[in-house]
């Protein structure tokens, strides 16, 4: 573990022994809240959770110690922002990228995030799990919460961003899970078979630059499609694929992406069970020509498996 690595793993540490706690909102929530500058009487949570800027005197030394060790404080006058974010989920602290998140190597975390792990808690709860994987692990959240749920597994999480198997690394070493990290664009060095794949793919359409979030032609669908197709490859006997993502509802109410997935799932000789968990997200992306046939967005959930 490198210096940096483990400075980062100290001010996790540090702030759930504090007892830090965030929820993430969305990316419209959290420009508010940074505007207004909530959260004043709690500097933690204003400067880990808003990401707002703040004085050197405003955080413990020892805190300020280990964000300079971690090489995640920038200065913008005589204020510094820091560069991670921490969010409490299903018990757990996680590190991801500060608001805004807008590099090419961002890692993103959210309420997608948190309908993503509620999915995985309720399609694996009557499951025997003994190898876990995440397609695309981001902060590593599916990952880490099915192995909760499942803590003899083995877990192997996948990123094609090294950013984000960095804090995946450090977020699975703080909820004291031994996961294999590996660099894998889809699932290609994750080789299997597994008893459980989870992913949460990027879905919008459009090429951003952003890796967390452009999820290729089809309406942003290309990619929860590629994943799946790699992962039905991958599973055991009994074995299940949790996919969680958006689907662009089109003009006339048609769900394309879900007639992809079954065409696919019939050809697999599979099963799927697949509903909407949200029926309307990121409405702001309408207002894109991208989405000039679409009625809306719908968070959707979709649990395939190979009979026994």
């Amino acid at each position: 573990m490198s210096a940096k690595t483990a400075a980062l793993l100290g001010l996790l540490t540090a702030l759930d022994a504090a007892g830090y706690d965030f929820i993430t909102p969305t990316p419209s929530v959290s420009r508010r809240g940074l505007e207004r500058r909530l959260s004043q009487h709690s500097r933690l949570r204003a400067i880990f959770g808003w990401s707002q800027p703040f004085a050197p005197c405003d955080l413990d030394p020892a805190l300020l110690a280990l964000a300079e060790e971690a090489q995640v404080l920038v200065q913008e006058g005589d204020l510094y922002r820091c560069q991670v974010r921490v969010s409490r989920l299903a018990g757990l602290l996680f590190l991801h990228s500060a608001f805004p998140a807008n590099a090419s190597d961002a890692v993103f975390l959210g309420p997608d995030s948190y309908r993503f792990a509620r999915l995985i808690a309720q399609a694996t709860s009557d499951q025997a799990v003994a190898a876990i994987a995440e397609i695309g692990c981001g902060a590593g959240v599916g990952g880490l919460v099915a192995s909760r749920l499942h803590p003899t597994a083995r877990l192997e999480l996948g990123d094609v961003n090294l950013a984000a198997l960095e804090l995946a690394h450090v977020n699975a070493t703080h909820a004291d899970v031994a996961a294999q990290i590996r660099k894998s664009d889809g699932m290609t060095a994750l080789n299997g078979p597994y008893d459980l794949i989870v992913a949460n793919p990027p879905y919008v359409a459009g090429v951003s630059g952003r890796a967390y979030k452009d999820g290729g032609d089809m309406h942003g669908a290309r990619l929860a499609l590629d994943w799946t197709q790699q992962a039905m490859e991958r599973l055991s006997p009994g074995g299940r694929f949790v996919l969680y993502t958006g689907s662009a509802i089109l003009d006339g109410g048609v769900d394309a992406l879900r007639q992809a997935l079954e065409d696919r799932v019939s050809a697999a000789s599979l099963r799927m069970r697949y509903e909407e968990l949200d029926p309307d997200i990121f409405s702001g992306e309408l207002r894109r020509e991208a989405y000039a046939d679409v009625e809306r967005i719908a968070a959707v959930g979709a649990v395939i498996e190979r009979p026994v």
